[in-house]
């Protein structure tokens, strides 16, 4: 791979091999394209060798663009019409073509800048196609509280064993309450539903709403639904609105049992209440996998309590994840270049 690697082919770039650094900002392949009404595709998350052919084979009139650092970005940007993956947001000024940024995760509060958002270009996201490993995973973290597996692992000792098995109970007729319903929340509801739960919702959107849920209500009922919860799950995308959502006031409305399950962004959960919940006794316990503050310092109170569980912002992987966001943006491309509307655009106003 060369320090610049546009990956096209002989006959649409006349050339035998890449151009390296020292040809040039790539001016051959993209004075090409840029003449010939073809689009240049910088790429800036990795992704294997056979998933860029994909992204290739959808048209002849496209390059994509691997840089290696952010210096070759620079070189490049004034050229591109599309961005798989994320860029500075201080690069925006420099990229006139800039069309598309199709982001490679869920979420985009940590894409959406002001100059994004005041700009004119598209952004869309992998929501709806991230949703089955996090609902796993949001379902592990769960089982390790409800079996005392977290207990287990902490303690390495077999005496352990009654008290493990004296607080263990089954999700079997257990209600379990999804704080937004995108793909994540729809994923999570088939897998609890699996188990025998009741399934209670809310969401700021009408959405669509799979048959195991038994209701899905506005985000004004979010009180109602901790009220009636034994496992409160976060699915939800941060934004103005969710940022802190979980304080003081929503822990004091959960069962003493309940337990909280957060797989989406650890700023929706206010930090001094979850410590103070866990602690008072207001809830039952939690299963984290994202956390307010990111990493989490290892002298932390969270690691330390028995009736929590914490992964390290692991929720996200699989080792499907990029042939799934690769299917998408190779969707989107198709659709781009025949005008038709794209999947899983982002509303700039909202967020999400």
């Amino acid at each position: 791979m060369s320090v610049l690697h546009a990956v096209q082919t002989e006959e649409i770039c006349g050339l035998g091999t890449p151009p390296s650094s020292a040809d040039g900002p790539l001016s051959r392949s993209l004075t090409f394209t840029q003449e010939t009404g073809g689009l240049n595709i910088l790429l800036t998350i990795d992704v294997e060798d056979s998933l860029i052919e994909e992204i290739r084979s959808v048209s002849a009139d496209i390059t994509v663009i691997e840089p290696e650092n952010q210096d070759r970005i620079r070189d490049v940007i004034g050229e591109v019409d599309i961005v798989f993956g994320v860029i500075d947001p201080h690069m925006l000024e420099h990229a006139p073509r800039l069309r598309w940024i199709q982001c490679s995760a869920a979420g985009v509060d940590g894409t959406l800048s002001p100059q994004l958002a005041a700009s004119e270009v598209i952004l869309t996201s992998a929501k709806g196609y991230v949703g089955v490993h996090l609902a796993e995973h949001a379902m592990a973290l769960l089982l390790a509280l409800t079996r005392g597996i977290g207990h287990a692992v902490r303690s390495a000792d077999w005496d352990e064993k009654w008290p493990i098995r004296n607080a263990s109970w089954e999700l079997l007729g257990r209600t379990m309450g999804i704080v937004g319903l995108g793909g994540t929340g729809r994923d999570l509801a088939v897998r609890a539903s699996a188990f025998g739960m009741h399934l209670l919702a809310i969401d700021p959107e009408p959405v669509e709403t799979p048959e195991c849920i038994e209701s899905c209500w506005s985000i004004d009922r979010f009180g109602d639904l901790l009220e009636q919860s034994d496992v409160v799950a976060v699915c939800a995308p941060l934004t103005p609105e969710t940022d802190g959502m979980f304080d003081r006031d929503a822990f004091r409305r959960m069962r003493p049992h309940a337990l909280l399950i957060n797989v989406t962004r650890g700023r929706i959960v206010n930090e001094d209440a979850l410590l103070e919940a866990l602690r008072e006794g207001w809830i039952g316990g939690a299963g984290l996998d994202v956390t307010p503050v990111e990493p989490l310092p290892s002298d932390h109170l969270l690691w330390q309590m028995d009736n929590v569980v914490i992964t390290p912002h692991t929720a996200g992987a699989s080792p499907e994840r990029d042939r799934r966001t690769t299917e998408l943006f190779c969707q989107n491309l198709k659709r781009f270049l025949a005008n038709q509307p794209l999947l899983a655009v982002i509303d700039k106003e909202k967020g999400y």
